[in-house]
């Protein structure tokens, strides 16, 4: 377990670029895996998590070259081609990685076990077994639906239409996964809509789908073709210093070539209507790439004063990763901040809303949890937080957003068990203090 000492209140300044987005990363090492041909991807996240998911597939006798960092050729096996693995498949931490893996496994004809850590065998599978069971398939977990999943692949799978009762982009792209294998026609309704990057990739990968906020259409039978992917940066990461330069005085920075993917970026227009200066410049229609393009542009954030505000729950299934590093933001605002419509939170890495709340108490913040979200009553001091100890339990996001909640604190604050944010954003604390942020090992 390691720990972080963090405290500044100095201006965050310079030009930065976060790493490449973990949600297209992992997308990108399993199309290119099932594709015909090969799949060349730059701006890969060198994380623990997408590292993961490359290793399941080589496991299942993809050939994956790594020629420098931030870079992979996926030698595709074609959509039947994946071999029978000989042990267990280790997702580590990855939610993301476990529940689009089962789609894709599930349409296998082989047995095959997915496992992963002790934080995500505590996360809840239900969601996505249960479609993936109405499209035929047999996938047995452990007790309460949890990891570890055992799935039969040797099923036939059939197309559904099926309208998901909670909007989750990995809940989506399971179910079009599976129906990559599925006969007939599989469609999605969300209710809110949510990330299209599995979309927009496997059109990009050349396969005919139908999509648009909220709805997605394909049938299976047709195949993948490998090419060249850019990775843009990843929002979430870029989140973080979104809100350390807006909260902290005197700061500026640039961040270069974010994705600004709308179904991501719902944390942009949330501080926009807390007040804060935030510049789109640079802007492109696409990340470079042939397959799964994306749209990008470098963001220029100055400190701003900001202001609490109700956040519209339309935004909500837009930054759901993005919460935490909002919480900050809110604690340091003037006035108060309400967000509902966000009990997707209480099921991710940590229950974020109770982890959030504790450590936001500890360093003095009026903050009041609902089943949903929570009430922030910001802005009561020149320093909003005091210095003192706070728990991430294991959360990478939880663990940034306390770091950058230290950079307006009064004293020195200690977050404990920072190891995971690995898993997302690997140099995060190299590329904090070298714009200014105050964090060490502690």
């Amino acid at each position: 377990m390691t720990s972080w000492l963090a405290n500044s209140n100095q201006p965050l300044q310079g030009e930065l670029r976060v790493p490449g987005d973990k949600s297209v990363s992992h997308r990108a090492v399993m199309l290119g895996a099932l594709a015909e041909g090969t799949t060349h991807v730059h701006g890969f996240l060198e994380g623990e998590d997408t590292r993961a998911t490359a290793r399941v597939f080589e496991a299942m006798g993809v050939r994956i070259e790594t020629p420098s960092a931030s870079e992979r050729i996926v030698h595709g096996v074609g959509l039947h081609g994946l071999k029978t693995p000989t042990g267990d498949l280790d997702c580590g931490n990855a939610g993301t990685g476990m529940r689009l893996l089962s789609g894709v496994l599930a349409g296998q004809g082989f047995d095959s076990v997915l496992v992963g850590d002790a934080s995500l065998s505590k996360r809840p599978m239900r969601r996505v077994i249960d479609p993936l069971s109405m499209m035929g398939a047999l996938i047995e977990p452990e007790p309460g639906g949890l990891p570890p999943l055992r799935i039969n692949g040797r099923k036939g799978l059939q197309g559904i239409d099926f309208k998901s009762p909670v909007a989750s982009a990995q809940v989506k792209s399971a179910v079009l996964l599976a129906g990559l294998y599925a006969r007939g026609e599989t469609t999605v309704t969300e209710p809110h809509p949510t990330r299209d990057y599995t979309e927009r990739m496997l059109a990009a990968f050349g396969w005919p789908i139908e999509f648009q906020p909220g709805f997605a259409r394909l049938s299976g039978g047709h195949v993948l073709r490998g090419g060249e992917v850019a990775v843009p940066t990843d929002f979430s990461s870029a989140a973080f210093f979104l809100v350390a330069a807006s909260i902290v005085p005197g700061s500026e920075l640039r961040l270069r070539a974010v994705g600004m993917n709308p179904r991501r970026t719902g944390l942009l227009a949330v501080l926009r209507l807390m007040g804060a200066d935030i510049r789109e410049e640079r802007a492109s229609g696409q990340s470079g790439s042939e397959h799964g393009a994306e749209p990008v542009a470098d963001l220029v954030v100055r400190h701003a004063p900001l202001h609490g505000i109700e956040v519209p729950e339309a935004l909500v299934p837009d930054m759901i990763d993005e919460f935490p590093a909002l919480f900050v933001a809110a604690a340091c605002a003037q006035g108060r901040t309400v967000v509902s419509g966000a009990a997707e939170l209480r099921i991710k890495e940590s229950d974020r809303i109770a982890t959030m709340a504790a450590g936001l108490k500890a360093l003095g913040v009026d903050i009041t949890e609902m089943p949903d979200g929570a009430v922030i009553e910001g802005g009561r001091a020149r320093l909003p937080f005091r210095g003192g100890s706070v728990d991430s339990h294991g959360d990478h996001r939880i663990a940034m957003s306390f770091a950058v909640a230290a950079q307006r604190a009064e004293g020195e604050v200690l977050i404990e068990d920072v190891a995971n944010v690995a898993t997302s954003f690997p140099g995060f604390v190299e590329l904090a203090t070298g714009a200014g942020m105050g964090l060490i090992d502690a």
